[in-house]
C-alpha cells in the first residue's frame, strides 16, 4: 500500500497548511490564543485524518477520517471567512480559498472511489 504523502489529496492538505501557518502570522497578536490557534489546529487537522485514515485496515475507517477532515476543513473554511469580515486577512488574496476548494474536491473524489471500493469489494 502506498504511503500517505504519495496522496495527492494529502500533498494539498499539507500545503493548505503550511499556507494557513504563514497566513495566521498576521493576525493581531490578540489573536494568538483565539483565532490562531483555531484556524491552525482545523487545518492540520484536515492533514492528519487523511493520514490516520489511510493507515486503517478498513475502508470504512478511512471514510469515516476523510469525513472528520472534510468537516475540519469547513470549519476552517469558516475561519477563513470570519477573519475577511474582520479584516484581519487580505481578501485581495485568493490563494486560501483556491486551496481549501480544491482538498474540498478532492476529498470528495477520494470519498466516492474509497466508497465504490467498499462496495464492490
Amino acid at each position: 500500500m502506498r504511503t500517505f504523502q504519495k496522496l495527492l489529496v494529502w500533498q494539498k492538505a499539507h500545503e493548505l497548511v503550511m499556507h494557513t501557518y504563514q497566513l495566521t502570522q498576521q493576525l493581531p497578536k490578540e489573536e494568538r490564543y483565539g483565532l490562531l490557534q483555531q484556524m491552525r489546529r482545523a487545518a492540520v487537522s484536515v492533514a492528519a485524518n487523511i493520514t490516520e485514515g489511510h493507515q486503517r485496515r478498513s475502508k470504512h475507517e478511512f471514510l469515516q477520517f476523510l469525513s472528520i477532515a472534510h468537516g475540519s476543513l469547513d470549519e476552517l473554511k469558516y475561519y477563513y471567512l470570519l477573519t475577511k469580515d474582520l479584516g484581519y486577512l487580505d481578501s485581495s488574496k485568493p490563494e486560501a480559498a483556491i486551496l481549501v476548494e480544491e482538498v474540498g474536491k478532492m476529498l470528495n473524489g477520494l470519498k466516492v472511489h474509497v466508497t465504490r471500493e467498499v462496495r464492490h469489494g
